[in-house]
């Protein structure tokens, strides 16, 4: 009996605690929704003036390393490593209306890692390379003039014309490596020093015309980069000559399309994205977020209907548990009625006894049950809940950059509250005192002749 009850606890606090997790996953998307868009709002209009340049060959591949059977990829979807010859750049550069033309190379380091990102659809490992390295032109008038380096930075400083030797790196990568502002660092076999770790922002700008992936990748927090200067970059991963990204700024918004078609028309092989392009791909992003917390609600309303019944499935269950095995008490304590009525137990003692009896079990099973759904309740809500994807744009972007949209799956946590968890008990109890109502009624009209007859 208390085994039974104590399963019915644990289900009584495991369901309501899977519909609150899942609620609060729902409204944590719908706080995002208007911060994320104006956040998109406010790089377009930053980058008015940038056409951004990437060689399109690679488009939807995972970026760095392979994929290990039963894994996925971390990057899958984002742009893969390919690069454009700086050639390119000079000729860009001659183009009328183009004022600055910076350019990056972005590439994986050779070091990988596995990682474990938890999904509503299961828990998947992650193989990616450790950390991305940025490179980027350390000239004093672009850096003055354009925010292509992070700005929150939490020790040392930030890069600065002449820093050949010298890197910044994200806080996650930091404390990953238990690295500190003026330590040493190997990359690609050669040495440099750490002189400044920044804070990661979340921001949101995409790349249109993309195909929509949807895949699992790991939070923002995770995120681990290295800043560094764009000709060591070049040097030290043998890509002399080579960059990932150019980005072209013009002189006024107006010759934007002028020498974004020019761009395109030179270079077919290139992914040119324009202030237009992200302003159409800012309503395809209003629109996935319209789409995907219409679907949460709807998911989320079948998800109370279906746990409203459960519960009372449950709360049944434990009531007849309760009834019979106290009727199956009294019935084979019959004898012992009759000598208490014998000795003088009026029917109210009798009745209370087993009442007390009953309550007493359920407080007992209500304890046990307690500990079984803080334990188990993310396995119990799972199996008995209807499954909910929530999921949220939360992509790196440094300010004035345009970066890839990120899918990500939201973990959601299943943890019982204290209130969720003395209502079960409370419950349980009840149930207890009404299930055992009728069998102490039944003991207490018992006549002590006929209870000292029965065998």
């Amino acid at each position: 009996m208390i085994v039974a009850l104590s399963f019915s606890v644990a289900l009584m606090i495991s369901i309501p605690a899977g519909i609150q997790a899942n609620q609060e996953a729902a409204q944590n998307i719908s706080e995002d929704y208007s911060n994320i868009i104006s956040a998109i709002q406010e790089e377009i209009s930053k980058t008015a003036t940038l056409i951004e340049i990437r060689a399109s060959a690679g488009r939807g591949r995972p970026a760095g390393g392979q994929i290990a059977p039963g894994t996925l990829p971390s990057g899958f979807g984002q742009q893969n490593e390919s690069f454009i010859n700086e050639t390119v750049v000079d000729e860009i550069s001659s183009i009328e209306g183009v004022k600055d033309v910076v350019v990056f190379l972005e590439i994986s380091s050779r070091e990988t890692t596995s990682e474990t990102v938890n999904t509503p659809r299961g828990n998947f490992t992650v193989s990616r390379p450790l950390y991305t390295i940025i490179g980027v032109p350390l000239n004093s008038s672009l850096i003055n003039r354009y925010s292509f380096l992070p700005t929150n930075m939490t020790g040392g400083r930030n890069l600065c014309e002449g820093d050949s030797g010298a890197l910044i790196m994200s806080s996650p990568l930091a404390d990953y490596l238990g690295v500190e502002v003026s330590d040493t660092v190997e990359v690609y076999d050669e040495y440099f020093s750490v002189v400044g770790i920044y804070e990661p922002t979340s921001q949101v700008t995409a790349q249109p015309n993309e195909p929509r992936m949807f895949y699992m990748n790991v939070s923002i927090a995770q995120s681990r980069t290295v800043y560094m200067d764009v000709l060591a970059t070049q040097r030290i991963t043998g890509n002399v000559g080579n960059v990932s990204r150019i980005d072209v700024y013009v002189e006024d918004s107006s010759y934007v399309d002028g020498i974004a078609e020019v761009v395109k028309t030179a270079y077919s092989e290139f992914y040119v994205t324009t202030y237009k392009d992200r302003l159409q791909n800012l309503e395809n992003t209003q629109k996935m977020y319209e789409t995907t917390l219409e679907n949460a609600e709807a998911a989320l309303s079948q998800m109370q209907t279906v746990a409203f019944q459960e519960i009372l499935v449950v709360v049944v269950a434990a009531s007849l548990i309760v009834l019979f095995m106290m009727l199956y008490a009294v019935r084979e304590r019959t004898r012992e009625i009759g000598i208490l009525k014998a000795i003088g137990f009026s029917n109210w003692n009798v009745m209370s006894q087993f009442m007390l009896e009953g309550i007493l079990i359920s407080a007992m099973a209500g304890v046990v049950g307690a500990g079984l759904g803080i334990v188990g309740a993310p396995v119990l809500s799972s199996l008995l809940l209807p499954s909910v994807d929530t999921f949220f744009v939360q992509p790196q972007v440094v300010p004035g950059q345009v970066a890839n949209l990120t899918i990500l799956y939201q973990s959601i946590s299943v943890t019982p509250d204290l209130q969720i968890i003395l209502m079960a008990f409370a419950i349980i109890v009840l149930l207890g005192a009404i299930g055992s109502l009728y069998p102490a009624w039944r003991a207490a009209r018992t006549s002590p002749m006929e209870a000292l007859r029965y065998e």
